[in-house]
């Protein structure tokens, strides 16, 4: 869709599938297995959704999805489907690898990056050749000093080679990428996660990345067990939604399989979002 002078399309690696619990935390499952039925092991369908920004002559990727690195025991544990991958989606909008001018990643998980890379005989390489990487500083540091919790989100060849091909640029805070795309800290999922705002011609639009990544995590108390600090998550949620509201932002949502692009708008006093061709879902 059009946004201005931008052109926003959403690029797919695919779906893949994720514990229902963990993704709605204390949420009851008689509530989040209404529009996210579950498969006989408690998973929950999820897209990955890209997006490409072509803005004048640049060329900018938010996220790189869950790459083809995976080994078949992962594939199966996170039920990996790929009916199309990120590079013929990017075909598909007529680009090739070699015409990314920046990728951004909201953070390192393995489903944000995964595609950031691609092996290349014994090692791996910038799957985008020419282009530069934006990543938190806070983020970096996080992914590569990991703990417990946090080691089995963080696989190094999805972002090491990054740093040693001189592709990395990392943001310590809010920054500009190009004229009217800017990366924003959201925090709350990880540290150092941002997300991506939009501005041209009066007109606005957020990548949520993991901050809401479904239409159904619009709703405040939804938040996944995977976020290191929900409660930060709660408030950032609240922000963004009602300046949203207020000034009318297209949202676009990273994981929703179904649902990529939508409007909040307000009805009878109630908040709902207003999906394009889909029917309106109240929250």
């Amino acid at each position: 869709m059009q946004l201005g002078t931008l052109k926003l399309s959403t690029v797919s690696d695919g779906r893949f599938w994720l514990d229902g619990g963990a993704m709605f935390g204390i949420v009851p499952k008689p509530l989040w297995s209404k529009l996210n039925p579950a498969d006989e092991y408690n998973r929950i369908e999820l897209g990955l959704n890209s997006l490409l920004i072509q803005a004048s002559e640049k060329r900018i990727l938010v996220d790189t999805g869950i790459g083809e690195k995976f080994d078949e025991k992962l594939r199966e544990i996170y039920r990996v489907e790929k009916n199309t991958n990120l590079i013929d989606s990017l075909g598909k909008v007529g680009v090739t690898r070699e015409d990314v001018d920046f990728v951004i990643n909201t953070h390192l998980h393995f489903d944000h990056c995964g595609g950031n890379t691609l092996k290349d005989g014994e090692k791996f390489v910038p799957t985008f050749p020419k282009a530069k990487y934006v990543i938190q500083k806070k983020e970096w540091f996080d992914a590569t000093h990991v703990n417990e919790r946090t080691r089995g989100s963080y696989l190094t060849e999805n972002f090491i080679p990054i740093e040693e091909a001189g592709q990395l640029i990392l943001a310590d805070g809010d920054i500009e990428i190009t004229p009217g795309i800017s990366v924003i800290v959201t925090g709350g999922h990880t540290r150092g996660h941002q997300s991506v705002m939009l501005a041209s011609e009066s007109k606005k639009a957020i990548y949520l990345g993991d901050l809401i990544p479904t239409t159904s995590h619009i709703k405040i108390p939804y938040i996944m067990g995977y976020d290191l600090y929900p409660l930060d998550v709660i408030e950032k949620k609240k922000q963004i939604l009602d300046q949203a509201l207020k000034e009318n932002w297209l949202l676009i949502f990273e994981h929703d399989p179904r649902i990529a692009f939508a409007y909040l708008v307000e009805e009878n006093g109630r908040p709902k979002l207003k999906l394009g061709n889909y029917n309106d879902e109240k929250l």
